[in-house]
């Protein structure tokens, strides 16, 4: 979590009065505030749901998994009482699947210590799995109009121009969250926060912001110095590093292929996968693959022909996976390296929640099986 004590920052200079900014915005989002299914409830677990699948997603992906998460499960109750592979399943293709694992462990939590009823103090909120200041913040002011601010993206991009901040906004953490508890309506913390969210999402934008239709553009000071272009400041990123892994669908004489479940602990944590892994220095892909099958299921194998290759880009890393057919020849499959192994039928293996970079190897195998 942010270390975000705002108590004994400085404080940045705000052009303008506070009731008037409040007034300007919360005037601007009555006229042009987006119509988001979210905004329609303030059951608090609809709204957590929608606070957790919107980080570091964008709307137009979040919107069709959010109405079928709540037809899948339409309470906190059901998400508790749900199979996990049940949830990362629903969740498949939304991507960092920690915030799936975590939605399903507190809504746990929070029918096994609060009896199913989402917590309204903040104390307690923040103690929730997966759950931080700003989420908390968001969920608590829409739900029950709680006077709590908020700092995503969004608001800190608004937040550093306003005030014309030259410096990287993470250096500047305590600052802006005093400026966003400063700002924040007390009387109608729900509008004003979500005000905030769409004015970052629809005007005050990354590149290119719309200046001439931000009902704040009077106190910018980004804008009145034409440093818009240039605020926030941002950190220069190290290029992604890349690995290329070796993959096997092995199959056996039956017909079936071999996938194994990832342990709990880690990236993609409960998901299904075909096995392999990555190439060690001046080792060919055929090598890998048989040694890394060794190592992951304790089993010999033959490596036949190329299926797929995929480009992939996580967070902090690219991929490319090199997919190739196999045969299964000797040994009694372990999960040595995994919690689970299954063999299954191809057309059974869309029942089983995978990551976005393996669901392009069942959509080739699928094809592959269809000549």
């Amino acid at each position: 979590m942010e270390s975000t004590d705002s108590r004994d920052a400085p404080v940045l200079a705000i052009s303008g009065s506070i009731p008037e900014l409040r007034q300007s915005l919360l005037k601007w989002y009555e006229q042009f505030g987006r119509n988001l299914p979210w905004r329609h409830t303030q059951d608090p677990y609809e709204i957590w749901v929608s606070e957790i699948m919107l980080q570091q997603t964008q709307v137009k992906t979040v919107v069709p998994y959010y109405q079928r998460w709540l037809v899948e499960f339409p309470s906190l109750e059901v998400l508790a009482r749900a199979d996990q592979q049940q949830v990362l399943k629903i969740w498949q293709g939304l991507g960092y699947y920690s915030r799936a694992r975590n939605l399903h462990r507190a809504a746990q939590q929070i029918l096994h210590q609060y009896g199913g009823k989402f917590p309204t103090d903040p104390a307690v909120v923040l103690k929730l799995i997966g759950i931080g200041r700003t989420t908390a913040g968001g969920i608590l002011s829409a739900a029950f109009n709680q006077p709590l601010a908020i700092l995503d993206g969004n608001v800190k991009r608004i937040l550093a121009r306003l005030v014309g901040l030259q410096d990287f906004p993470s250096k500047a953490l305590p600052q802006l969250w005093q400026l966003s508890e400063t700002l924040l309506d007390p009387k109608q913390p729900r509008d004003f926060n979500q005000a905030l969210m769409d004015l970052g999402a629809t005007v005050c934008t990354p590149r290119n912001p719309s200046c001439s239709s931000c009902p704040w553009v009077a106190h910018c000071q980004a804008f009145a110095l034409n440093l818009q272009a240039v605020i926030p400041m941002r950190e220069a990123r190290s290029p992604l590093p890349h690995k290329l892994i070796g993959v096997a669908v092995i199959w056996n004489d039956q017909g079936q292929i071999l996938i194994d479940k990832r342990r709990q602990e880690g990236l993609l944590g409960g998901l299904w996968e075909f096995p392999g892994g990555k190439l060690e220095p001046n080792e060919t892909v055929v090598d890998c693959i048989h040694r890394e099958i060794k190592e992951e299921l304790g089993i010999e194998i033959s490596v036949g022909e190329r299926l797929i290759t995929i480009d992939h880009a996580y967070t902090h890393f690219r991929v490319t996976l090199a997919v190739h057919h196999c045969r299964y020849i000797s040994g009694q499959p372990q999960p040595l390296e995994c919690d689970e192994i299954r063999w299954v039928w191809l057309d059974e293996i869309d029942q089983y929640p995978f990551p976005k970079a393996n669901t392009q190897i069942i959509a080739a195998l699928q094809q592959y099986a269809s000549f």
